[in-house]
């Protein structure tokens, strides 16, 4: 908290503004946002309360990890592909990663 200062009177000023805190045992915390993710090891955590509205304050080693955005390419899609424009595998595979997954897409570009 505040360096210096006992912690029993902090707690104690804390009760008198309407605050609340307590320590989570956390393991490891992960926010992920829509382009990475990232990753709070060794945290400290502590939740606070104060007037009716929830915080946490988190501290740690924090590690950031980049999301892969690359689609997954079943068979059943590559086949699907194919069906509809008469392509080989290969073409209709790499029409699919062309248009990041999307089937309909793939198959009016082979299509033209």
């Amino acid at each position: 908290m505040i360096p210096g200062m006992n912690p029993r009177k902090m707690q104690q000023m804390m009760k008198q503004l309407g605050m609340t805190q307590v320590d989570i045992p956390a393991i490891e915390v992960i926010i992920k946002t829509a382009e990475k993710n990232i990753i709070i090891t060794n945290p400290s955590v502590a939740k606070v309360n104060m007037m009716g509205q929830e915080n946490f304050q988190i501290s740690g080693e924090i590690h950031e990890q980049e999301l892969d955005t690359t689609p997954e390419i079943s068979e059943e899609d590559v086949k699907t592909v194919m069906d509809q424009t008469g392509k080989d595998e290969a073409t209709a595979r790499k029409a699919i990663e062309d248009a990041q997954g999307d089937l309909a897409e793939a198959i009016m570009k082979l299509s033209e």
